[in-house]
């Protein structure tokens, strides 16, 4: 089939392109649910490699939030009529292998630590970014429910990033030093 021909630089959109803001807004609630779904396989991975029992326990409890986050998220697509569905998310698969990446580069100890940290908190960026984008999409399209839900979300992964950016200060980057 002939690959259709635009002016330079400018991309040709794929047939199931989103033409309203709503089913981008799904797209996108279909890439966060397949990133939460990631994380909870890949945070247990993060706490085995990590040393210090406050980090264990931070991974450990934000584990228990990215859970309910799942489930948050299958509640919007409810309140939005239709099936929850994961698509791959390739910001999240990238931060994920760079995560592991990073292990390996890495001795156990203060400095896996520190990068662990480095890790999460790039994943905490994305979601936030992500989930703030989502949210106002929800609240310019009137769907009040599940903008409660993405807020929701929001100020825990707000939360989290400002937990890790603390405990790295504080005792995991100066062990490190």
């Amino acid at each position: 089939m002939a690959k259709k021909t635009t002016p330079k630089g400018k991309i040709a959109p794929k047939k199931d392109a989103a033409d309203q803001l709503k089913d981008f807004m799904i797209d996108g609630l279909k890439d966060l649910y397949w990133a939460e779904k990631a994380l909870v396989k890949s945070l247990p991975k993060m706490a085995k490699n990590a040393t210090s029992r406050h980090l264990i326990t931070a991974i450990n409890d934000h584990l228990s939030e990215t859970k309910n986050q799942v489930k948050r998220l299958e509640g919007a697509f409810k309140s939005l009529g239709i099936k929850a569905e994961a698509v791959k998310c390739d910001a999240m698969a990238g931060l994920l292998k760079e995560a592991t990446g990073i292990m390996e580069e890495t001795q156990p100890g203060a400095v896996r630590d520190a990068a662990i940290i480095a890790a999460v908190q790039k994943v905490e960026h994305y979601e936030i970014a992500s989930y703030g984008t989502m949210a106002t999409y929800a609240k310019l399209l009137g769907e009040k429910d599940v903008l409660k839900l993405l807020l929701e979300t929001l100020k825990e992964e707000k939360t989290c990033d400002k937990d890790l950016t603390k405990l790295a200060k504080t005792e995991i980057n100066v062990k490190a030093k």
